[in-house]
């Protein structure tokens, strides 16, 4: 029994002494956060919300790329210069042909201006191109070839046009990406409650176990006093000493568990181990009552998943569009006019200018493909039915959905007005069981069945906070509705961008 006590308060002044070394080492920087300060923290420097960020960029940028199909795009290309020193079949005057060796140099600009048409699909473009041959040991050395201008339109002919199902989809694409980056925030948030709790409820279990081992403590120095004067059995003295041993080791456990949640909160805030956290529990609930209907009508409005719907069904409908295109007849138009000239001179090749016309279609008609092209419009067709069922299932699984959800949050400020008095009346019932117990009224077992119930009612009063605040934040996010101040959840996308 001896060993026992000393390996027991040696544990404890070990403990003692390394949280003194440490604390002379390095002084951490004590925070104390309230819940909505740890969320408000979490969206700031969280890996979490740094992450969406990112992701919102890239998808703003995408959208960006979108739109820029669409506006006139300017190009210049060059050759400067291509120098060729070789033996070539060159056909002569007389229509014969000889093999010469031809040294000369090449240079080329080509300015082209183009611009995509979303109504048809197709392309125009205006271009002016300048070229200059230096012939090497011949005369003229230099001639110079130009096209001022020419103009030219191409079409596809095979009814798909990509342009107009980007501009269907694209929106659609970068709207849920605004409200998806504003459900990742709530992620975030959800997430922060989670490790908020988990260490309040680690200070409350520490918090509890100091009080019980200096309660455990007192009464057992009353037990030793009341057994020596032969009031209180044997018995009743080893389950004291049993309860104070075991409160010593609920501190060790509880001190062990407090700094693992602290560790945990702070890397999930991005603070550094010089810093040390201490939360304050909310003292209330805010009185808030979710009708169905509303919150209904606020998810469909606002949530991501919806958009996401929306999306797969067009996404669906584009693939059958461009299998139809292809199991039939393929072509594509290309026109074009121009002008060119051709001098020694510069100038002179601007002046005495020749008409350059071309027009082309082309067309490809699948003869024989073995059922290919409408095996893969029959694929296409399936997948949109597929998706299109999904779509409903995800539908009626949203609603039943929030239903549950709107439903369990109503239940949640009884269940913590109820868990509030349960901690007020169970800590009550144990100060008035122990002072019984100390006046000899009662025995050892009933005075642990009273510290055990304290303990339950004060652990279920932080439960009941955190399933209050779970079901609150689980609403937000499937919403995107901040319900205490009654507004939709925003963004400032542009200060986002500039960050």
């Amino acid at each position: 029994m001896n060993n026992m006590y000393r390996n027991f308060f040696l544990s404890i002044g070990l403990i003692l002494g390394i949280q003194g070394m440490a604390q002379t080492q390095t002084e951490p920087e004590v925070k104390t956060l309230s819940l909505p300060e740890v969320i408000e923290v979490a969206h700031e420097q969280s890996l979490m919300a740094l992450m969406s960020r990112h992701q919102f960029r890239s998808s703003y940028w995408e959208f960006r790329t979108h739109k820029a199909r669409y506006k006139p795009g300017l190009t210049l290309e060059g050759t400067v210069p291509s120098l060729t020193n070789a033996t070539e079949s060159v056909i002569q005057p007389d229509g014969t042909e000889e093999f010469v060796e031809r040294s000369f140099m090449r240079t080329s600009l080509d300015l082209q201006l183009n611009q995509n048409i979303g109504l048809t699909g197709g392309r125009v473009f205006v271009s002016s191109q300048l070229q200059r041959n230096d012939n090497f040991g011949e005369d003229p050395p230099t001639n110079y070839l130009s096209y001022p201008v020419t103009i030219g339109f191409f079409q596809p002919i095979n009814g798909y046009n990509q342009f107009k199902w980007d501009r269907k989809i694209e929106p659609i694409k970068y709207e849920e990406a605004k409200l998806q980056y504003i459900n990742t925030m709530e992620v975030v948030s959800r997430q922060a409650v989670r490790y908020f709790f988990d260490l309040a409820l680690a200070q409350i279990n520490l918090e509890i176990a100091e009080k019980n081992m200096a309660n455990n403590d007192t009464l057992f120095q009353i037990a030793k006093g009341r057994y020596q004067l032969g009031t209180i059995a044997e018995n009743d003295l080893l389950q004291m000493e049993l309860s104070f041993l075991n409160a010593g080791a609920a501190i060790n456990e509880a001190t062990i568990d407090l700094e693992l949640r602290k560790s945990r909160l702070r890397s999930f805030l991005g603070f550094n181990e010089r810093v040390s956290l201490k939360l304050t529990l909310p003292r209330e609930v805010p009185d808030i009552t979710m009708d169905y209907a509303k919150t209904l009508s606020e998810a469909k409005a606002n949530n991501p998943e919806i958009l996401g719907m929306e999306r797969m069904l067009l996404e669906a409908e584009r693939v059958v569009a461009e299998a139809r295109s292809q199991k039939g007849i393929r072509g594509d138009l290309f026109a074009q006019f121009g002008l060119s000239g051709v001098d020694e001179d510069l100038r002179n090749s601007y002046t005495d200018l020749a008409r350059q016309q071309r027009l082309e279609v082309g067309i490809q008609v699948p003869i024989l493909d073995w059922g290919l092209g409408k095996g893969q419009y029959r694929m296409a067709q399936s997948a949109e039915e597929v998706v299109k069922t999904d779509v409903q299932q995800s539908m009626i699984d949203f609603d039943e959905n929030v239903f549950l959800q709107v439903m369990q949050f109503n239940l949640q400020d009884d269940q913590v007005a109820i868990a509030t008095k349960a901690d007020t009346i169970a800590d009550l019932r144990y100060e008035v069981t122990k002072q019984r117990f100390l006046i000899g009224k009662i025995d050892v077992l009933d005075l642990n069945v009273a510290l055990e119930e304290k303990d339950v009612a004060r652990r279920g009063y932080v439960q009941a906070l955190r399933n209050y605040w779970d079901y609150y934040y689980d609403l937000r996010g499937l919403t995107l509705y901040d319900w205490q101040k009654e507004m939709k959840l925003s963004e400032d996308f542009d200060e986002l961008l500039i960050q």
